[in-house]
């Protein structure tokens, strides 16, 4: 039976239900639908959910492990760095999202970035330089979005395995696992493989229960809130509201 993702007004994951409970919610305005795939729909309310079962210092799972934390702004950066911490590991940002169009933008997400981590004594390591017209001959003829998502999300996790595999870390993780818009699935595939190949581990955990005080530490440290993921494409669906990758686009899949 195909099961459909569901998040409470605050952007926590639930337990998925039905498919044919989710078009019957959403047809009788009882959710609203966030995405359509993979199908995702948010309840107008929020769920208590019950507190998790208290952990020692020495049942920690990162306790005297070091991490490499991809980060993609800095708003997804705050839950992620505390509840790292809170598990235990050595955490390390990273700076790299040659995704990030046009260079303006780059620069405001990547000066609010590095305000906070000012704030909260996080290190950094930053990778120097702009590549975004590496990102877009490697997209270009795949706009879709799965498709554009995919090699975006191989390009930057890549790049976080090897200079953690170079630097000594002991895994890696990303920010990008905080948001409802992105695909956990096709993250955890991904960052496995890259991981393997650079022989560290990927730590994969749905930050997703975070969203909420994602937004309540954004808000409470003044930092930049964008309005799209970050490439050409999704600042056009975000301001266009159409698919890049419709036939009335103009864009085609080679």
């Amino acid at each position: 039976m195909e099961r459909v993702r569901v998040l409470d007004s605050n952007g926590r994951e639930l337990s998925p239900c039905p498919l044919k409970k989710a078009r019957r919610m959403l047809a009788q305005g009882r959710a609203a639908l966030v995405r359509e795939d993979p199908l995702t729909i948010q309840l107008p309310y929020a769920v208590r959910l019950p507190p998790g079962p208290q952990v020692t210092e020495d049942e920690k799972p990162g306790k005297g492990r070091s991490v490499l934390l991809h980060i993609c702004c800095g708003p997804c950066s705050t839950y992620c760095i505390n509840r790292l911490r809170e598990e235990g590991f050595l955490v390390t940002g990273f700076w790299y999202n040659p995704n990030i169009h046009p260079f303006a933008e780059h620069e405001e997400r990547l000066a609010s970035f590095e305000a906070y981590v000012r704030s909260v004594g996080l290190p950094v390591i930053r990778e120097d330089g702009y590549e975004m017209p590496l990102f877009l001959r490697l997209v270009a003829g795949h706009e879709a979005r799965d498709q554009r998502c995919r090699l975006c999300y191989e390009m930057r996790l890549m790049r976080t395995a090897k200079v953690a595999a170079r630097e000594g870390f002991d895994a890696i993780t990303t920010t990008l696992l905080i948001s409802p818009h992105q695909n956990q699935d096709m993250l955890l595939e991904i960052g496995e493989k890259v991981a393997r190949e650079y022989g560290v581990e990927f730590h994969f955990e749905n930050f997703r229960r975070g969203w909420s005080e994602r937004g309540r530490l954004t808000r409470e440290h003044d930092l930049y809130r964008q309005q799209y993921c970050g490439c050409i494409y999704s600042e056009w669906e975000r301001y266009a509201g159409e698919d890049v990758s419709s036939p009335q686009s103009g864009v085609r899949d080679v």
